[in-house]
């Protein structure tokens, strides 16, 4: 009986031993804060992505903010985003970041789209694939610049594997690529939409249509918030208020913020103002 006892004893040890390791909650001192740089989630050189994970995490509350570079698709660099990530992981204490590049279009052949829409879904299967190693929960955020914002609409309201996002921020992301198409005015810009798109609308319909978040986006769609400038010589404001509409005409949660006098980007006050809406956003939206 005593060697029963004692087999039954070791039994619950080493099995509440066992759930332990699965969920760090218990013990967060157990875990310090890391920054794995250039992991990859492909075999390019391009598939590599910054993961800045916090102190104390644990796979029932530790959230998480994926952040998706601009470029017009064509470049740009994770590194672009270095500065903001700071940012972010003050703002969002016990966020983890995963800040990811993707394939860049090298026109008229190589990687044209939707190589950059498979490497942000491939991207997010790796993350999530290893996401009781990184110990994280399923509370994700995907927020994106110009063609990142593009991207994280895109994935967000598109796919719902591995998971659906708890939130969506779009900075000037373009949202409906027929309309993108159709506001061009310079010959080498409307080329360069011929080549990342493989032709025109009317020529290639289903890939305008197939990369345009606005055709995905309704009732059920993540909370989005919209950041837009409305002296952007390069997004049309119409790409975030068609999207915004049709959103509020849904009952979706929208947030839209419109800058007057700003163009593609932009600093100073009205940066911080962006920032703090996105903190207020995020908190109210993810739980």
């Amino acid at each position: 009986m005593k060697q029963l006892w004692t087999v039954l004893f070791l039994t619950a040890l080493f099995s509440a031993c066992g759930k332990r390791d699965l969920n760090d909650s218990w013990n967060p001192a157990l875990l310090p804060a890391e920054t794995l740089k250039d992991v990859a989630y492909g075999t390019d050189a391009k598939q590599k992505m910054d993961v800045y994970l916090p102190a104390g995490r644990n796979v029932d509350s530790t959230k998480v903010l994926v952040m998706i570079h601009g470029g017009a698709w064509i470049e740009g660099d994770k590194a672009d985003f270095q500065a903001y990530v700071d940012t972010m992981k003050k703002r969002l204490p016990g966020y983890a970041i995963f800040n990811i590049n993707y394939r860049l279009a090298a026109l008229p052949t190589t990687n044209p789209f939707p190589t950059q829409e498979m490497d942000v879904k491939t991207a997010i299967n790796a993350i999530f694939q290893k996401k009781m190693d990184y110990r994280i929960s399923d509370k994700w955020v995907l927020l994106g610049a110009s063609a990142g914002g593009h991207l994280a609409l895109l994935q967000g309201y598109k796919y719902a594997a591995p998971l659906k996002p708890k939130a969506i921020v779009s900075f000037f992301g373009p949202t409906d690529m027929a309309g993108m198409y159709a506001a061009q005015t310079l010959p080498m810009n409307i080329l360069g939409m011929q080549l990342l798109m493989g032709g025109t609308p009317a020529s290639n319909p289903s890939s305008y249509q197939q990369s345009s978040p606005i055709n995905y986006a309704g009732g059920q769609s993540a909370p989005t918030l919209i950041l837009q400038g409305g002296a952007d010589p390069i997004v049309p404001v119409a790409q975030s208020t068609s999207l915004r509409d049709k959103l509020l005409i849904a009952s979706a949660s929208v947030e839209y913020v419109f800058y007057p006098t700003e163009g593609h980007g932009w600093a100073g006050a009205n940066l911080t103002h962006s920032f703090d809406k996105v903190s207020a956003f995020l908190k109210a939206n993810v739980k």
